[in-house]
């Protein structure tokens, strides 16, 4: 793999075009309004099942807005690093993420993307198989309910989106008094929408956002849990090859790509994060010119909910031992 060459040609698409960026951003905006609204009306004058439609696009609206508070964290929305910054305080109360604490956190994930020594990033946790089998009973146990996928899907989100970032470990280092007043706008905007809205409002609101949450502890676990993955430990570690192979890209189909702002194109974000969401998808089929892509469509997409721990000797995830070459082993 020609990384010095593949850094070259993805250089040129990092430049930034405050038109498609403003079109992104506002018109991201415009279907989430669009779609809270017409979801309100709906399940007020018609019947909640006629609001699901519109619950669906505004929890794709919303993980699109997270994508570009994303992207604004990284300098790469905007062309000015004070409008991307301004931006990206303005989505916080919508995404429901303090702008300082998903930049903190997420430059750490970037730093140590790959690192079997620094696994502390607030990223899906991922065990060894070595430290498996050295591990008890209860701390199997509890591993095992964590990477369950109907837990990880529908408790990660509202626990991630709800309380982590509400209460972020961090606080000493993103500020007390920012993420403070972001709650109490996230709670300001609650009462608006209910004020506006009434209970329909709000619970149209709350489904999304719980919808959202499901897509995005979606895409963050298929992101870097997939099989041929790659995790090494310092000082062997390339973070270079760590951010390229070791990060996925889910092609789950451009209404998806839409849907998401070209998150699932991981690969080259983690390698070059300069590129903007706008200009992703379109990298990376580039790419294919001078060093082949590999991406991952649906089957292996949720096939790969079955691997949980990192073999570091055959260097690949794998799912849990059989139980009965658990019981072979302590034996």
């Amino acid at each position: 793999m020609d990384i010095k060459r593949i850094r070259a040609f993805t250089h040129g698409y990092t430049d930034k075009d405050d038109r498609l960026a403003a079109l992104s951003y506002f018109g991201t905006f415009a279907v989430y309004f669009a779609a809270l609204i017409l979801g309100t009306w709906a399940a007020t004058r018609l019947h909640w099942l006629a609001a699901l439609p519109f619950v669906v696009v505004l929890g794709f609206a919303s993980v699109r807005l997270y994508v570009l508070q994303h992207d604004c964290g990284h300098a790469s929305l905007f062309s000015r690093r004070r409008w991307n910054d301004r931006a990206g305080e303005g989505l916080s109360v919508f995404t429901l993420t303090p702008y300082a604490v998903m930049r903190h956190n997420h430059n750490l994930h970037h730093a140590h993307v790959g690192n079997l020594d620094f696994r502390e990033d607030g990223e899906v946790y991922t065990m060894t198989l070595a430290e498996w089998q050295r591990a008890g009973r209860a701390e199997r146990l509890v591993y095992r309910i964590y990477r369950n996928p109907v837990l990880l899907l529908g408790l990660g989100g509202l626990y991630t989106y709800f309380i982590r970032y509400r209460w972020p470990r961090n606080t000493q280092a993103v500020g007390v008094a920012g993420v403070m007043a972001h709650n109490a706008l996230v709670l300001g905007w609650f009462a608006l929408v209910w004020a506006l809205g009434g209970w329909a409002g709000l619970a149209v609101l709350l489904s999304s956002a719980v919808l959202a949450g499901v897509i995005g502890v979606f895409l963050v676990y298929l992101q870097h849990n997939f099989e041929d993955t790659h995790w090494d430990r310092r000082p062997e570690l390339n973070p270079q090859i760590a951010a390229l192979q070791g990060s996925s890209c889910l092609n789950l189909g451009h209404w998806w790509d839409i849907g998401t702002g070209n998150i699932a194109y991981h690969d080259i974000h983690h390698f070059n994060p300069r590129i903007p969401s706008y200009r992703l998808r379109k990298c990376h089929f580039a790419l294919d010119a001078i060093a082949p892509m590999r991406r991952i469509g649906w089957a292996e997409a949720l096939a790969s909910f079955r691997l949980k721990l990192w073999d570091e000797e055959a260097g690949r995830l794998v799912p849990f031992p059989a139980r009965s070459q658990e019981r072979a082993a302590a034996a």
